[in-house]
């Protein structure tokens, strides 16, 4: 295909992991044997579609994309920062409540526990650190200031992005969900400013080499078929979006009630080294895309964004939160392979003109 196509990264996991999730804790040893089966399971159904680049459907991380590598740390409290969604839910941050900041877990463990199951390239999600900014309160905390706790954040997060890298994930992906929720708090577009400043001091820390393996993927959030900024104005997000430092960018797409819009406003402000992957599927929409829809998709984002820096992708992860069953394996399936069989179509037609 002259078209590339990734996936975001989760899948939804098996109900009896689920529920042995809900017996027990989640890093407990007894789990390791259903972890495996699960991560095993999701690799040869992730390569029964097709697809060029897979993930290990984020079956091991801990709760949520969005804290696990934090999860369980002995300094921190459960009444951090608060997320609403449009489904009536809430889901919340950890606080900070000492320092130092260490990670707990690095996702190049999942990417080395993947790589046992399969030869195809490997895409490994790791969180921003602009999103792990929201764990330090805003009072402060005695005896350790702001500033050490950036640095601290900042060198972990460079070691995580390192160290998959180092065990051989094809791509790196910072999920970037943040943004857009960004301009819902503060619609001043400092807090959003702060956070591109933030993830370009660690994008900085990598070669131009690098940069071409990392991404930065941004939605409105997706969690029991609901989202947390779907609300917000793309145009208040995507020029701030392509100042960030990565050579990918996963761009939430196909639930947008005006694509054309959003296409222009991406031809407008992306540079011309960043490859730009919009989403040509909505995984809160329990109807699976046809091949022809996506192709339809794809043919529309290529009249405003050239063919050497088009990709395509899925709007979001099918279940962020470990939780989430509102998506079924098999939907999540279907549809990662109609957007596969969708983005060759598409690449056959522009390939021939």
């Amino acid at each position: 295909m002259i078209i590339p196509t990734e996936p975001i990264g989760s899948i939804p996991r098996p109900l009896w992991l689920i529920e042995a999730l809900e017996r027990q804790e989640g890093t407990s040893v007894l789990l390791d044997d259903a972890y495996e089966t699960a991560i095993r399971e999701t690799i040869a159904r992730f390569e029964e579609t097709g697809s060029p680049v897979i993930t290990d459907g984020e079956q091991k991380k801990f709760h949520n994309f969005w804290t696990y590598c934090v999860h369980g740390l002995p300094n921190t409290a459960p009444d951090g920062f608060r997320i609403p969604f449009t489904a009536g839910h809430t889901r919340r941050m950890p606080r900070l409540t000492a320092g130092p900041f260490r990670y707990k877990q690095y996702a190049d463990d999942y990417v080395e526990a993947a790589m046992r199951y399969t030869k195809t390239p490997l895409k490994q999600a790791v969180i921003s650190p602009s999103a792990l900014s929201l764990m330090y309160p805003a009072e402060g905390i005695p005896d350790y200031p702001r500033e050490q706790f950036i640095d601290e954040l900042l060198h972990e997060h460079e070691m995580e992005v390192r160290r998959c890298l180092g065990k051989g994930a094809y791509r790196v992906q910072i999920d970037f969900t943040e943004g857009r929720l960004a301009m819902k708090i503060d619609p001043s577009g400092n807090l959003l400013n702060s956070f591109i400043d933030l993830n370009n001091l660690a994008l900085s820390r990598f070669s131009p080499e690098d940069r071409r393996r990392i991404g930065v993927h941004t939605c409105p959030g997706g969690d029991r078929d609901s989202t947390h900024s779907a609300d917000v104005d793309y145009a208040e997000l995507l020029p701030s979006l392509f100042e960030l430092k990565a050579g990918n960018f996963y761009i939430a797409l196909a639930r947008e009630a005006d694509r054309e819009r959003v296409l222009r406003i991406i031809q407008r402000y992306m540079k011309p080294d960043q490859h730009i992957f919009v989403g040509v599927i909505d995984p809160l929409d329990p109807r699976i895309e046809t091949a022809q829809e996506v192709c339809d998709r794809v043919l529309e984002a290529a009249k405003y964004i050239p063919l050497s820096q088009l990709g395509t992708t899925d709007d979001c992860g099918f279940s962020p939160f470990c939780d989430d069953t509102s998506t079924s394996r098999d939907t999540a399936f279907a549809k990662i392979a109609a957007r596969v069989a969708g983005t060759r179509l598409a690449s056959e037609i522009l390939s021939a003109k």
